[in-house]
């Protein structure tokens, strides 16, 4: 099997995960479910505005995160993860333990 971005399953997924804060959003959604963007950019201090913008676009757009607009003045929308986003939280898991242990 060719051992590419499109077919090693390895890439596939730190094509995801690997991007900078992408991990970090993730963390934040598994331990308190869904969040509005100002909630996300607060408990994440220090990631610029446009990069959670984009990392929870590409979340969405992967099928891992999805978007809630609410109807409100001014509208607001909420991010959760999908099914396949919570089977995620054994990576994140994963990656909590070693970095405590080894990093």
């Amino acid at each position: 099997m060719k051992q590419d971005g499109k077919t090693c399953p390895i890439a596939r997924a730190a094509t995801i995960i690997g991007s900078r804060w992408t991990a970090q959003i993730l963390r934040e959604l598994i331990n308190n479910g869904a969040r509005r963007f100002q909630e996300l950019q607060e408990s994440l201090a220090g990631i610029p505005p446009n990069t959670l913008s984009s990392r929870l676009k590409m979340l969405e757009e992967s099928g891992i995160v999805k978007r809630e607009i609410y109807e409100t003045r001014p509208p607001r929308a909420e991010y959760e993860l999908t099914a396949k986003g919570r089977k995620m939280s054994a990576i994140i898991a994963a990656m909590r333990d070693w970095g405590e242990r080894y990093g």
